[in-house]
């Protein structure tokens, strides 16, 4: 089975730790720079990994301050 895209399986990282709770409303993810140290990927990876996470309404982003996990009533829906 081949693997997914990086930016797919940092989308689901995420959204496993706002499952377990290890991630909540309100907490703050890495800088897209630290992302890509941790993960050993390019900016334009992380970026569209927030992206997809974004449109699912899991993440937000506030310009000049980062990018936060969206409190649960804006979460995405389960499928």
């Amino acid at each position: 089975m081949p693997e997914s895209a990086a930016y797919l399986q940092i989308a689901d990282q995420v959204i496993a730790d706002v499952r377990s709770g290890k991630l909540k409303g309100g907490d703050q993810l890495p800088s897209v720079d630290e992302t890509r140290a941790t993960y050993d990927v390019s900016y334009g990876t992380v970026q569209m990994a927030y992206a997809r996470l974004e449109a699912l309404r899991v993440i937000r982003r506030q310009q000049g301050k980062g990018v936060f996990v969206n409190d649960p009533a804006l979460r995405m829906r389960e499928p």
